[in-house]
């Protein structure tokens, strides 16, 4: 499944010649897409999304604040056990441990990968006070193989409730996400366009 981003004033542009030939193979009903103005489109339905606060970029570098541009798997569910029950959805779900982080140093032979905190490099810690990481799809970008720098920690998230944009992720209502997740499967893809 593919999920598409757009964004406010941005300039339609082809996608990227990589991503071309894995979406005009897929069945439309496989792909999540997400396209400007903040909207995520799946199996004919479309719900507002958030997206990274710098836009959408072909070239994702970490800490530019930017979601990246492409088509990507959805590689499995993480939730907070004990703030909702498990989601519904074809995809590999886990509970979330109180001591997951995500490392974000680029230097770091662990970079764009889930990692126990403390840790010694940098990385953002998955147990949050707020909501935002009680439902975590963590995409397929920048993972096979992990490039340095080329940005990590790109996931489909809960959104603020004034859906301000994010860090680079695609941030939907809790229970918006959730009924997505339910008919996805790992044949699944989102499309972010810009």
């Amino acid at each position: 499944m593919v999920v598409t981003v757009s964004l406010p004033q941005a300039q339609p542009r082809p996608a990227p010649p990589l991503f071309a030939a894995p979406v005009r193979n897929m069945a439309f009903s496989n792909i999540i897409s997400v396209s400007p103005p903040g909207r995520l489109k799946w199996r004919g339905q479309s719900y507002r999304c958030a997206v990274g606060r710098a836009g959408i970029v072909a070239t994702k570098r970490e800490g530019d604040h930017a979601s990246p541009l492409g088509c990507f798997a959805l590689r499995r569910v993480l939730y907070r056990a004990d703030r909702l029950a498990a989601p519904q959805t074809g995809l590999p779900v886990a509970a979330l441990a109180q001591d997951v982080g995500w490392c974000d140093a680029p230097e770091d032979a662990a970079y764009n990968q889930a990692v126990t905190m403390p840790y010694d490099a940098s990385a953002e810690m998955l147990w949050r006070e707020d909501p935002l990481y009680d439902v975590i799809v963590v995409l397929g970008h920048n993972d096979s193989p992990v490039v340095p720098g080329c940005g990590s920690a790109i996931f489909m998230h809960v959104a603020q409730p004034d859906y301000a944009p994010t860090e680079g992720c695609i941030a939907m209502a809790q229970d918006d996400l959730l009924d997505v997740l339910r008919d996805c499967d790992p044949q699944t893809q989102i499309c972010i366009m810009a």
